[in-house]
């Protein structure tokens, strides 16, 4: 007999993470009566984190407890008791029709990984072609130029094995419902990840753990017979009588098949272009912009903790703001906020300043930072065209870069001048984590009005909730821009364009997902799309 106990608390006062599962096996027996013997097994199926109250912060837990088959306990009243029942993922039967080639995936970001991962397994021996480079490569890119050396367009935060994701703070967070999530948190376990992030509330791998994960997924891809080709730019589709027939690498090499997945990154600019000018459909669509704000990570915790704050319990506090401008009417709100991290630069074009967050899986790093950003609209745009928020984009990284002084310094300003109006000429005592640099300056020179106004009254906002959360000497560094994907590739319900045939547009960066675990579910669902049609590969 197996059970589901909700609800059940542990203090953290007394919460001993050695003995974590005996002290549940103890309070588990409480609940439903019976000693602790008659609990055959326990296992963790969902742990959070309630901190209303700083003084009396607990750990919440749902629990799956299996009794011993003769033991009934006086728990039928007990509305957080239930009958144990394990939504498993049901695979998709294969298809009848046979493949002449085997499917082509572009891009190696969560949906190509994890759709290809499920081709591999199923015996359809996927090819995924990367423009970047392997995880380890890329990392050694991304280390020069943020080290102040060359920047490399095709391996950089956005380009490369993983994704955008890999140089973040490798959240599993995730809005959506749906059985597949926990295929795919158990999938990254299998490679590498720490057991927790399959019940914990806000799991994370952090960007360390996260290019061993890639590395593991990607053997495993080629393990099972499929195969992926980095440097590999798709620089054109073979479209024959509006049906997708393959693929040209490079410039050069055509390559075949039945099926192409475009599991595109949201900063694949190039590729929108061609997929445009090729006749693909797409539709513009809405995305935000904004700063990034730095925090000692210390004052979030002690705000965020109370007497707690520093625990190793509990490790480093995170927030999520919301506000709406009474003002301008559009949303503010903090995105992808990072524990214990740094602001990274994760330009992807010559020329321009895109920031974004990072953090290592121990997130023990002096400050905390997050994105503080806008919602925009296609009406902003000022243009109709399909592309016209990539140009949108374009031009507040321009003036960023522009504004840091035209070497990928990144250009930043104390609240407290932000608020007031004036430049920053110096430093309070938070120090920026952003290299290769910063330049102070007035980040009204990169952003439009109706952000930097919505912004100035969300700070005060926020302010409110978190104490100290506007103090003068808080850090803005410009800018965000690339916090969903400025289009979207429209496709039919099969996932296939709505005008190309055999094209299957996935993942964030064809405006489906917003997230590792959003895109990786879109991967799966294509995949099975794919198996349910065609027959194994011999």
């Amino acid at each position: 007999m197996k059970l589901e106990l909700r609800n059940m608390k542990l203090s953290i006062e007394n919460w001993d993470k050695a003995h974590e599962l005996d002290q549940l096996k103890q309070e588990a027996a409480k609940r439903l009566n019976l000693r602790k013997n008659d609990i055959q097994e326990i296992k963790i199926i969902k742990k959070s984190v309630d901190a209303r109250k700083k003084d009396d912060i607990r750990f919440i837990y749902s629990l799956a407890v299996g009794l011993n088959k003769e033991i009934h306990g006086n728990f039928v009243d007990d509305k957080d008791i239930f009958e144990y029942r394990l939504e498993k993922y049901v695979e998709v039967l294969s298809g009848s029709e046979s493949m002449e080639n085997r499917p082509i995936i572009i891009g190696s970001g969560p949906a190509g990984l994890f759709c290809g991962l499920l081709l591999a397994e199923r015996g359809y021996k996927p090819l995924i072609l990367e423009r970047g480079k392997d995880v380890d490569s890329r990392a050694k890119d991304i280390d020069v130029f943020w080290q102040g050396g060359i920047f490399n367009e095709e391996s950089n935060v956005q380009f490369g094995e993983g994704g955008a994701g890999t140089f973040s703070d490798g959240k599993l967070t995730t809005r959506i419902k749906d059985s597949r999530c926990d295929l795919i948190l158990q999938k990254f376990v299998e490679a590498g990840a720490p057991e927790e992030i399959i019940y914990i509330n806000k799991p994370h791998i952090g960007t360390d753990i996260l290019k061993e994960v890639v590395r593991n997924l990607r053997n495993r891809i080629i393990g099972l017979g499929g195969e992926v080709k980095f440097n590999a730019k798709v620089t054109d589709i073979i479209i024959e009588q509006n049906k997708c027939k393959g693929v040209v690498v490079n410039n050069t090499e055509n390559i075949y098949s039945d099926v192409v997945l475009a599991a595109l990154g949201h900063s694949a600019r190039d590729t929108y272009k061609m997929l445009f000018d090729k006749g693909v459909s797409i539709a513009q669509k809405a995305f935000s912009i904004g700063v990034r704000i730095e925090h000692h990570q210390s004052m979030i915790n002690e705000v965020q903790q109370g007497k707690f704050a520093g625990s190793p319990a509990l490790g480093a506090a995170d927030y999520i703001l919301t506000y709406r401008s009474e003002t301008t009417g559009r949303s503010a709100y903090s995105f992808c906020m990072c524990p214990g991290g740094a602001v990274v630069a994760a330009a992807s074009e010559v020329g321009m300043i895109v920031t974004n967050g990072m953090s290592e899986y121990a997130r023990d790093m002096q400050n905390a930072n997050s994105a503080l950003v806008v919602s925009i609209s296609p009406e902003d745009f000022g243009s109709s065209h399909p592309l016209a928020g990539i140009e949108y984009q374009r031009t507040w990284e321009r003036k960023a870069f522009e504004a840091g002084g035209w070497n990928y310094n990144a250009p930043a300003q104390l609240v407290g001048d932000f608020l007031a109006g004036a430049s920053s000429s110096k430093y309070g005592k938070i120090r920026p984590s952003y290299t290769p640099g910063v330049k102070l300056t007035d980040l009204h020179l990169c952003l439009p009005d109706y952000v930097t106004t919505t912004l100035k009254e969300a700070l005060k906002n926020f302010d409110r909730k978190i104490k100290g959360f506007a103090r003068k000497d808080a850090l803005l560094i410009g800018v965000e821009t690339r916090t969903s994907a400025p289009i979207r590739i429209v496709r039919n319900q099969n996932m296939e364009s709505e005008n190309i045939e055999n094209l299957y547009p996935i993942g964030e960066g064809a405006g489906y997902a917003g997230g590792i675990i959003s895109a990786a579910v879109d991967g799966l669902k294509a995949a099975e799309s794919i198996i349910g049609q065609y027959k194994p590969i011999k």
